[in-house]
């Protein structure tokens, strides 16, 4: 299938675009099964990724997508796995996990035990991988935001006893982190983030009150950390930030519209887009759009769910499209499914093919509204 140019002109955030994370094939079950094991060695391992990584590449670019993405596929967990590999962060296994609708993650946590700071980050080969096997097509690298450290780690009182130098040394190892995986090659940066999310929902919301958390202050720290991160980045490089409200197994978290945060987010946060998800009443309306301030922000509407197989009607999905354009313009919009296909590596509930066939539909879709 010929790709097709679809992309804005204001910027290399596509018309057609996507998430991330994709469905961990049988192939890669396998043999992270088999390394836990010690059945295989991890170079063995990774040459098994190394393949199948190269063929759902070549799956995304025949579908028409302009930004590929290596599923995510070197991962358990869509931020873990990044957040344990800074400078001063350990992962363990907590005995409890992460509560969503009548389903738990498994146990692993993330803790601050020393100074924060990027070095010799593991992700850095796997960008410069999966740049080799995206060709001439741009390739896209997802890692959490930073406010994911503060919001799913512990951090140790005796390393960090004054609040501000945390939130400094954190925006100051992201700002590294992001130079470094430009130098890379990297051109397109993702930043995944649930704290948002919680932040607009008043269940959770209470629930932070109850911890002795002011969510408030967290919106002003948050989004004061993450300017902090990407300011002086080059201007070739393209951030974006994807909203969530929990993905694991197709069940969720948090509920709730945008307005809470809108106004500091779409108005106050220095990134090129954002990835938002509104395939469902739990998200709210477009009125939160209305805070868009910048003719160059692209907004990428999530209409499209990756939580289950059947396809949405299109003409549903383009009545939205001109439901959003009444606050943003059309030419700033975008259009993706809500969420990666698989935020950790046991996936949402339906098949590879199905997966191919909504990111196929969202191309067609994008293809009709935006001739």
């Amino acid at each position: 299938m010929t790709t097709v140019n679809q992309s804005n002109n204001h910027s290399t955030i596509f018309r057609v675009d996507q998430v991330g994370s994709l469905l961990r094939s049988d192939a890669i079950k396998k043999a992270r099964l088999q390394r836990a094991n010690d059945e295989i060695s991890a170079e063995q391992l990774r040459k098994i990724e190394d393949g199948e990584i190269a063929r759902i590449v070549q799956k995304q670019k025949e579908i028409g997508l302009q930004a590929v993405t290596d599923g995510e596929f070197r991962r358990a967990w869509w931020h873990f796995d990044f957040l344990e590999n800074l400078v001063g962060v350990d992962g363990y296994w907590s005995g409890s996990g992460i509560q969503f609708q009548q389903k738990q993650t498994k146990s692993r946590a993330i803790k601050v035990t020393g100074k924060l700071d990027f070095a010799d980050h593991p992700m850095l080969e796997d960008f410069k991988y999966l740049n080799r096997v995206a060709g001439d097509t741009t390739a896209k690298f997802t890692i959490p935001s930073p406010s994911m450290l503060h919001f799913r780690g512990e951090i140790d009182n005796s390393v960090y006893p004054d609040e501000e130098e945390f939130f400094d040394d954190l925006a100051k190892a992201y700002k590294k982190g992001i130079q470094a995986f430009y130098d890379a090659g990297c051109r397109y940066l993702q930043l995944d983030d649930t704290s948002w999310a919680y932040l607009c929902s008043e269940e959770q919301k209470e629930q932070l009150r109850a911890k002795g958390k002011n969510p408030d202050h967290l919106v002003n720290m948050y989004l004061q950390t993450l300017n902090k991160a990407v300011t002086d980045r080059p201007d070739d490089l393209k951030i974006t930030m994807h909203i969530c409200r929990g993905n694991f197994r197709s069940t969720w978290i948090s509920s709730g519209g945008y307005e809470p945060v809108a106004e500091p987010l779409f108005g106050h946060l220095n990134i090129d887009g954002f990835f938002l998800e509104y395939d469902n009443d739990r998200s709210g309306g477009f009125e939160p759009l209305r805070f868009v301030n910048r003719s160059d922000l692209s907004i990428v509407l999530g209409l499209v769910t990756s939580k289950f197989g059947e396809l949405e009607n299109k003409d549903d999905i383009k009545k939205r499209i001109e439901e959003a354009s009444k606050f943003v313009p059309l030419e700033q919009l975008c259009l993706s499914p809500q969420c990666g296909f698989a935020s950790t590596e046991e996936g949402n509930l339906l098949t590879e093919e199905q997966q191919w066939a909504k990111l196929q539909h969202v191309v067609e879709i994008s293809k009709e509204v935006w001739k």
